[in-house]
């Protein structure tokens, strides 16, 4: 039997179980991760997330995230604020400013004296190569909104990759919104060859909006850093919000602030607690 280290952490109740796999022997694709993310009969969370040696000196951290399905994704925005005060926390580095390597790229955490985490997601991509998607014949491939055939309805998306792939819905009122039904069905759609987290917005002003995100792999969760990205980010390209401002994002489970100008990096900014520290043994 092996024993596994772990801390149970959440931002915002998206919540992860994170490894140190610098300093303790873990391969992740060789665990049952679907097994410990049972919230009856294991650990529970949303994400697995695993804290690696970088590949390189030009940066700090390597960080993998694997959805509660057991299969590896790209990015995780509250995961990787978790992931920037873990790494802190643990003594593993002593830097307030981190360069953390993803599956698509640096990103780059900074932890605050409030105990918050900004982090610079990167530049979101637009074009339906970059998401990916399969525009409906005759789309032009750089519009704004994109449609998605959901039975005998057409769902205007907007399409952005925040180093993992999005659609935002805007809505009237997110409590109303199908958010199981569409977002079930849009998640696997045919259009996004790889699926997709699916986003429902509802802008309250031109800085303030409520969301509720139907997540790759996982469903609905308490909240999605990256989704909160992705929204504003549609937001501001399509004039609803102000740009370069940070916008509050509400979801279940609490408050985000992003901001994002156009050719700029979206910057997120929230809480990131730890939960419990535990130990687990497997074979």
């Amino acid at each position: 039997m092996k024993t596994l280290k772990f801390t149970k952490m959440h931002g915002l109740g998206n919540d992860f179980m994170v490894v140190n796999a610098i300093n303790q022997d873990f391969d992740p694709l060789a665990a049952p991760l679907a097994q410990w993310a049972d919230r009856y009969r294991g650990v529970g969370f949303d994400q697995f997330l695993v804290v690696e040696k970088p590949s390189s000196d030009a940066v700090d951290f390597r960080y993998r995230i694997f959805n509660a399905d057991g299969r590896e994704v790209e990015q995780c925005g509250n995961g990787a604020r978790c992931f920037a005060r873990f790494v802190a926390d643990k003594g593993l580095t002593d830097k307030t400013e981190i360069l953390v390597e993803t599956a698509k790229g640096i990103i780059v955490p900074k932890l605050l004296d409030n105990g918050l985490v900004t982090v610079n997601m990167g530049k979101p991509r637009f074009m339906p190569s970059e998401i990916p998607f399969v525009p409906a014949h005759g789309e032009n491939e750089d519009a704004l909104t994109h449609i998605v055939l959901v039975g005998l309805e057409s769902v205007p998306v907007s399409c952005v990759n925040m180093g993992n792939p999005h659609a935002v819905i805007l809505v009237d009122d997110v409590e109303t919104a199908p958010v199981e039904h569409w977002g079930g069905v849009i998640e696997s759609h045919e259009q996004f060859p790889e699926r997709v987290n699916v986003g429902f917005l509802q802008v309250e002003d031109e800085l303030s909006v409520r969301l509720r995100v139907f997540e790759r792999g996982v469903g609905e969760t308490q909240a999605c850093g990256t989704g909160a990205c992705a929204a504003v980010v549609a937001g501001v390209r399509n004039g609803l919000l102000k740009a370069g401002a940070p916008v509050r994002v509400t979801l279940p489970g609490g408050e985000l602030f992003i901001s994002w100008e156009e050719g700029g990096d979206v910057q997120m900014t929230g809480p990131a607690e730890t939960v419990f520290e535990g130990e687990l043994q497997y074979s």
